[in-house]
Formats: C-alpha cells, structure tokens, sequence
C-alpha cells in the first residue's frame, strides 16, 4: 500500500482496543446452552456403572407400575422424570432421548427403579429360529417376486 501524500495523524493512529463485553450475573451464566449439564452424570449414579438389578438393552421395553414415586423416598429428579415418561411403554432407548442422558446413565437409574419395583420391564421376543429352512425359502421368494 502507498501512502497518502499528506497522512493525517489519525490515519497512523492505532485503533483503540475493543470494549469488553459486560460481565453477566452469575444466575445468567449457567444459563445457556454451551454451558452444559449442571450435574454430571457420573453424580446422578452415585459413580454406578452397572443397574443394580436387571439387563437393559436399547429395545427393552419399561412400563412404570404403580402411583407415581414421593420425592422423599430418595429418587432424584431424574428418576421421577422416568416414571412420568414410563406411564406409556417406552424403549430405554426412548427414555435416554428425552431424557438426553448417556445410556449407561439411565440403565443404572432404571435398575434403581426396577429393586423399588416402581417400573416392569418387558424383554423383547426372541427372535424366530433362524435354522429353518421354511424361513430363507420364503425371503428367496419374495425377493424373486420383486
């Protein structure tokens, strides 16, 4: 760049440093979402790993049973949380979608539920015996029907 024949001051001035941006309050600071969960999960299972009870694979079915848990018998709020959305059958995959927890998180909090005897679990059917051989003829021949 060639300079101007007769710079004004200003021009080889420095720009003045940006304004910092107001600090907010502490209550509006955990606020937003990049912020993240308050509470680690690790913390809502007491560092629990495995249920305590029960297998829970991402298809099995919970159904709560029962009046809905008294929040002073020790749930938190995430247990309660399970149960309201466990009033219909829902998949623990489901349940981990709403609820936006990990699934070893929610598996532990259901075998909570489940030693409390506060949901039912619905395994699903095992599948067909595969070594029939009624089974395969009958998946060549719809594939040759389309």
């Amino acid at each position: 760049m060639i300079p101007p024949d007769d710079p004004s001051p200003d021009f080889w001035a420095e720009a003045p440093p940006p304004e910092p941006e107001p600090e907010p309050d502490a209550a509006e600071r955990w606020l937003d979402e990049s912020a993240g969960p308050m509470v680690r999960p690790y913390v809502m299972t007491s560092g629990r790993t495995e249920p305590s009870r029960g297998t829970f694979d991402l298809i099995t079915m919970v159904v709560a049973v029962g009046v809905e848990p008294d929040t002073t018998i020790g749930l938190g709020p995430e247990h309660l949380a399970i149960v309201r959305l466990c009033q219909d059958v829902m998949s623990v995959a489901e349940i981990t979608g709403h609820l936006d927890l990990p699934v070893a998180t929610v598996r532990v909090m259901l075998g909570d539920l489940l030693d409390k005897g506060f949901v039912s679990l619905q395994e699903p059917e095992p599948e067909a015996d595969m070594h029939d051989i009624r089974i395969y003829k009958a998946v060549i021949d719809g594939l040759r029907a389309l």
